[in-house]
């Protein structure tokens, strides 16, 4: 079955760096669009980039220019280095293959246990 198994995450300072990973099984990782998606407390989970398999990235927003999505196909993992970390980016960060129209959705019901980034000033 899918599995994904998310690390990384910890206690910044704002202004620093962080480097997440994601180890995924159960599925063929290089034929799949990958992302991360993020929730901050009380809020609903957002999704935050995505990489295809094909290499083409997308960032949001609110994270582009401090964030970048890279994947390995051989070792079945995604990443997610964030820069310039600011107290707004704290929330547990999920991955998941993306699926839809607009290619911002989870394609899997089940989620892994997130990695909690926390920024502080």
């Amino acid at each position: 079955q899918v599995q994904l198994v998310e690390s990384g995450g910890g206690l910044v300072q704002a202004g620093g760096s962080l480097r997440l990973s994601c180890a995924a099984s159960g599925f063929t990782f290089s034929q799949h669009a990958m992302g991360w998606f993020r929730q901050a407390p009380g809020m609903e989970r957002e999704f935050v980039a995505r990489i295809l398999s094909n290499g083409i990235r997308y960032h949001v927003d609110s994270v582009k220019g401090r964030f970048t999505i890279s994947r390995d196909n051989g070792e079945n993992t995604v990443y997610l280095q964030m820069n310039s970390l600011k107290s707004e980016d704290t929330a547990v960060y999920y991955c998941n293959s993306i699926a839809g129209t607009t290619w911002t959705t989870a394609r899997f019901d089940s989620w892994g246990q997130g990695t909690q980034v926390t920024v502080f000033s």
